[in-house]
């Protein structure tokens, strides 16, 4: 096989080039017709939510509250969102069912808004009402993956007593599970 030129420049202060000849690297296979490549790697299944900010109402008496946030969130396989509520409603701290005329819970909604991917990407949005929460309710990837965040908007409803509210504090915990699937 023939030498192949090789070109390395040398740097001095006449700026002269040398070229030297040197062996090739490789030399031919003959009569190949495929060849295999074997090649591997991983990627680690990853799942993480930010944090959920609490929520303040205020004033439970006016109607028509709500609060919407964007929580981070990053899964880079399909899961399963699981949400359950501690009451169920927005329960006065010591007298839940209330007392007398006065009612002791404020009902609520939550609609989830689920960006995710699946080749294309697709929005999954459910809205659940405090009750079935309380209960827990689960809300599927389909196959997804997580792609831009996730959308919370708690929505308070209408008291069920024409007398309204006991007077106090009202609270309720709602848990967020993620679960590779």
């Amino acid at each position: 096989m023939a030498g192949v030129l090789c070109r390395r420049g040398l740097r001095s202060a006449a700026a002269a080039a040398l070229v030297i000849p040197c062996a090739a690297q490789a030399q031919e296979i003959s009569n190949v017709k495929s060849l295999d490549i074997a090649v591997q790697g991983a990627i680690a299944q990853r799942c993480e939510m930010g944090d959920i900010p609490s929520t303040d109402f205020g004033d439970l008496t006016r109607p028509g509250k709500f609060a919407a946030v964007r929580v981070a969130f990053d899964c880079n396989v399909p899961f399963t969102m699981v949400i359950k509520a501690q009451n169920g409603a927005l329960a006065h701290t010591d007298l839940p069912n209330g007392q007398g005329p006065y009612a002791g819970a404020v009902p609520y909604s939550l609609d989830v808004e689920l960006p995710v991917r699946r080749p294309t990407a697709e929005l999954i949005s459910r809205a659940f009402d405090s009750r079935s929460l309380a209960g827990g309710q689960s809300i599927s990837s389909a196959g997804g993956i997580a792609i831009d965040g996730l959308l919370l908007r708690l929505s308070l409803g209408h008291v069920a007593s024409e007398a309204g509210l006991l007077a106090g504090q009202y609270g309720e915990v709602i848990e967020v599970t993620i679960a590779p699937n």
